[in-house]
């Protein structure tokens, strides 16, 4: 059996840059279900943001962050993430990242929610792209074991602590065993549960159920946030509108081509991403529409094409030029705010377990993420991780969690009506029909009665398919069961049945099945 000081589970940017630090203080494997070069982080538009501007301070990336969370981000980690925010960039200048400038300073703008401008871009709307594609090239050189079409199927708990992993050959179907000093789930996130969503296909929340089974804590699931602008064209999988179109001054209008976001809130187009969500949801239903529109018909037609080239390049080759006709678009599942329970130095309640990026809940992002910080999340969180291996691979941290928790087990449901195990697209359809943008009691516990059912008909994985399978319906229980204990609107989760917030509800939920 083949020992590592560190295994990566994941190739996006959080396992990339993670086993790149990690390189430095021992062995590192990177195992992934998939290509090295297939990844969310691919898709990521926006940027990443970072308080390095002029009229800017970590204090006022704070407020902001803090704000978009609405009550339930931690304080601590979120000074941490706003502090450290500039060297982590250094960090990329110096791997070669390379971000946009103007007159030969890092170019800064404007996204929904952030008082200063603050996100970093890369090739316009291409950073994701940039930064993957830089990573990745830095591992292939640097002599990291990488196992591609591999997919991760048990983390091995010993005496308390975990000390490797299984694996399962998509390729050849052979089963392995790993030892390592320190396990890190850099997974992702669980968007492919949505019938609509702007993820990779890879983005089936594995991270997530493989940490829940064996005996790891999850935390806000019921937060999960739905992009307001995905392209909507017939028999076109959903493409990310980057918020960023919004900030550069593109305009919302519905299907009668009238601009519609000051009815629902002074911010207008600016407004946190899900009260921008819920105002297009209820939009198309007054209108009758699936769909409103993106307009930057009044916006330079060079500003478009040199900031959005990917996304201008997109549409046109869809048929559509968006510097001269508006762009048809609705929300989408984009980012799941909850996860693995972790604290400010990314450890799980399993000694040597970590988790980092979208799969880890940080407490960072609270009920709502502020645009552009996820990117940023994972480098100062990555960092934190590694930093605590050169003190002592995987020895637990001191350090007190503050974040107030109440804690649950997944429920008993009766089998009902249920016969047959499900397909990705029933899974996908359940959960955008009921555990969507728009919550309530009864839609939701059709749900969960429908995912615990399901769970107990699939039958034992023997291929990707049925492991990704197994685990999208673990996770959908997780989501729904959470959503349906929350009985208050916060942030991205919204009860129609509950449609204000309450302080009684100023805490955190975790499953966990210990």
């Amino acid at each position: 059996m083949s020992y590592y000081d560190y295994i990566l589970i994941g190739s996006g940017i959080a396992g990339l840059y993670t086993s790149l630090l990690a390189r430095e203080q021992g062995t590192v494997l990177i195992i992934t279900k998939s290509s090295i070069d297939d990844c969310n982080t691919r898709h990521a538009q926006g940027g990443i943001a970072a308080p390095i501007g002029q009229n800017d301070s970590p204090e006022l990336h704070f407020q902001d962050t803090i704000a978009a969370g609405d009550g339930l981000s931690d304080e601590e980690a979120v000074c941490l993430l706003a502090t450290e925010a500039p060297n982590r960039i250094s960090d990329l200048v110096d791997l070669g990242v390379p971000f946009d400038t103007v007159d030969g300073q890092i170019a800064l703008t404007t996204e929904a929610a952030h008082s200063r401008a603050r996100v970093l871009h890369a090739g316009g709307d291409a950073t994701g792209e940039h930064i993957e594609i830089t990573l990745s090239n830095r591992v292939r050189s640097s002599g990291i074991r990488v196992l591609e079409n591999c997919l991760a199927t048990e983390i091995v708990v010993k005496n308390g602590r975990a000390s490797g992993v299984k694996t399962f050959d998509c390729n050849t179907g052979k089963v392995e065993e790993f030892e390592s000093g320190s396990l890190i789930l850099a997974t992702g996130g669980a968007g492919q549960l949505f019938r609509y969503n702007t993820n990779s296909e890879i983005a089936t929340g594995d991270g997530i159920a493989l940490a829940f089974k064996s005996g790891a804590e999850i935390t806000d699931m019921e937060f999960f946030q739905f992009h307001p602008t995905a392209l909507r064209l017939p028999g076109v999988a959903p493409f990310l509108i980057s918020e960023a179109v919004r900030g550069e001054g593109g305009i919302l209008r519905n299907v009668e081509g009238r601009r519609f976001m000051q009815d629902y809130t002074p911010e207008g187009e600016l407004a946190p991403r899900d009260v921008v969500a819920r105002s297009i949801v209820r939009e198309m239903e007054k209108t009758g529409s699936d769909h409103v529109f993106i307009d930057v018909t009044h916006l330079p037609r060079h500003l478009t094409l040199t900031r959005f080239p990917h996304i201008y390049r997109f549409c046109l080759d869809h048929g559509l030029d968006i510097t001269q006709t508006p762009a048809p678009v609705a929300p989408a599942a984009h980012y799941m705010m909850g996860g693995i329970k972790v604290n400010t130095w990314g450890e799980t309640n399993i000694t040597g377990l970590f988790a980092t990026g979208e799969v880890a809940c940080t407490g960072v992002h609270g009920a709502n993420r502020l645009a552009s910080n996820s990117m940023l999340e994972v480098l100062v969180f990555s960092k934190r991780i590694t930093e605590k291996g050169s003190r002592g691979v995987g020895e637990q941290a001191t350090t007190q969690d503050k974040r107030r928790v109440v804690y649950h087990k997944l429920g008993t449901w009766p089998v009902g009506k249920v016969t047959a195990p499900p397909t990705f697209a029933d899974i996908q359809t359940l959960l955008w029909d009921r555990v969507g943008i728009m919550r309530c009691r009864e839609s939701l516990s059709e749900a969960a009665e429908t995912l615990a059912a399901w769970q107990t008909l699939l039958p034992a994985p023997t291929d990707r398919y049925s492991y990704e399978l197994s685990n999208m319906v673990m996770v959908g229980r997780l989501i729904t069961e959470a959503a349906l204990l929350r009985e208050e609107s916060r942030g991205a989760h919204f009860r129609t049945d509950f449609p204000q917030s309450s302080p009684d509800w100023l805490h955190h939920l975790v499953f966990t099945n210990e």
